[in-house]
């Protein structure tokens, strides 16, 4: 049987679809990018927030047509958008034949030949390094999601009625799935979790993240590696966790720390705590510890009470820190949340144009942040011909993780045209707002041996791979 996927969201959510993939493809189904020659179609959703449950929504009429109008038997909805309206999908959408919750992924091969998969409450689910797993990103990177759930009572967020409490993997086994990823010819690993910085707290591993760290980093490869992880809680990076990044050079000196708002008024009635003082203190202590970090935030506007000094309050912050990379979300009511019952709502049009303005803000702060670095060299893993242009490569810096950061375009890549997971040394020749330009200044390497066998197989160019624009 051949078996289309689209997935939606997040990286985590990417992960999923890997191992149903993989599920698929041990029991000797074809997995196929294209729709039109699918037997059967599975759309793994995302519900994080109002435009990606429109999206999922969207994307599951749009592959409900090849089940009518192609040939595709049957049509399989998994995923986030499953746990928030399993029965609405069933009642309104005819053409699904079968859902499937986050827990309940390793269903998906009952689901896709046309038994029913087993009923009941599903059990909190993990994979691990022996689980069947096809890759959809390119060769030379992968995501190694090392922990599932959350327990943080944030009140906006409805992850955690989605995904569960929280859970973590063993070491050893994101150890091996590493070892054998890299074995593979993988250049770059990104670590994820809802919240990746408590990661081993169940296990009752004290600073389980800078301990996993430290090993990864110590793995010998047949090359150089860089090792990225992402989606870390404020309060919870310590010191321990700063001298590790900071003395590993396969240690990207990188950190994605959603701070969600800048306001303590704000962030009490987000459940989260802390204040914009208190987080520049931390900014501090991590640049001071970790030279030549990139810090990574992501930011929301409109949360309910949010009154325009609050939002003034988060522009000055944002100007103080001055991050390498923000996002910024528009506040989603979610009607299963604790913020649902807070008084004050905004209203959108608000919310859009505070959105603009805080994005703005950070454009200007980007562009001087990259116009600072031309003339400089700086190594760059790249990523194969760009999809701007047939006149330019890509690549990315340390500091730039994929799908969600700027790239480096590659304006002149020398005699050899350069492979993708080659890294370079590029000197940058100018700067855009998010993105570098620049030339290769260096001799190109050797082509690299076949990869080792491994437990692993490689899907390229896997559909429904949206980028994130931030």
């Amino acid at each position: 049987m051949k078996i289309g996927f689209v997935s939606l969201g997040c990286p985590k959510n990417l992960v999923d679809t890997e191992v149903m993939m993989g599920t698929l493809a041990a029991r000797g189904h074809t997995i196929t990018a294209d729709p039109e020659q699918a037997d059967a179609i599975v759309v793994n959703t995302c519900a994080f927030i109002d435009p990606a449950k429109q999206e999922s929504v969207d994307t599951i009429l749009e592959m409900a047509r090849f089940k009518q109008e192609g040939r595709a038997r049957r049509l399989i909805v998994a995923g986030c958008l499953v746990e928030r309206f399993r029965d609405e999908i069933r009642g309104s959408i005819p053409e699904v034949d079968a859902v499937l919750g986050t827990n309940e992924i390793e269903r998906i091969a009952e689901a896709c030949e046309g038994g029913a998969p087993a009923g009941g409450p599903a059990e909190p689910y993990l994979y691990h390094h022996l689980t069947p797993r096809l890759l959809a990103t390119p060769r030379h990177y992968a995501y190694i999601k090392i922990n599932e759930g959350c327990d943080h009572p944030c009140s906006f967020c409805v992850i955690p009625q989605f995904r569960g409490r929280f859970r973590s993997r063993s070491p050893e086994s994101v150890l091996a799935e590493a070892r054998a990823l890299f074995a593979q010819g993988v250049r770059e690993i990104n670590l994820i979790g809802q919240d990746t910085t408590a990661y081993g707290d169940d296990l009752g591993i004290r600073d389980g993240l800078a301990q996993l760290l430290g090993q990864l980093a110590r793995l010998e490869t047949p090359h150089r590696k860089w090792i990225r992880f992402l989606y870390c809680y404020p309060n919870r990076i310590s010191p321990r966790l700063l001298d590790v990044l900071a003395s590993h050079d396969s240690l990207v000196k990188y950190i994605d720390m959603p701070l969600q708002h800048a306001s303590a008024r704000i962030l009490k009635r987000m459940r989260r705590g802390a204040s914009g003082e208190i987080f520049l203190r931390l900014i501090e202590r991590i640049r001071r510890a970790v030279p030549g970090v990139a810090i990574r935030t992501s930011m929301i506007v409109g949360f309910p009470g949010e009154t325009e000094q609050d939002f003034e309050e988060l522009c000055r912050f944002v100007e103080a820190a001055q991050f390498d990379r923000l996002g910024v979300f528009g506040y989603s009511d979610e009607e299963t949340s604790a913020s649902w019952h807070l008084d004050g709502k905004v209203d959108r049009r608000t919310i859009y144009n505070r959105k603009r303005r805080l994005m703005a803000l950070q454009r200007r702060i980007s562009r001087r942040l990259n116009r600072a670095l031309v003339g400089r060299e700086c190594e760059v893993l790249v990523e194969g011909p760009s999809p701007e242009s047939d006149l330019l490569w890509q690549a990315r810096m340390a500091s730039q993780a994929p799908e969600i950061d700027g790239v480096c375009y590659i304006a002149d890549p020398g005699p050899r045209a350069p492979r993708a997971g080659e890294f370079r040394r590029m000197r940058i020749t100018r700067a855009h707002d998010y993105d570098l330009t620049g030339d290769l200044v260096d001799d190109p390497p050797p082509a690299d041996p076949e990869p080792a066998p491994s437990p692993f197989r490689i899907l390229h160019g896997a559909p429904g791979r949206p980028r994130l624009h931030t």
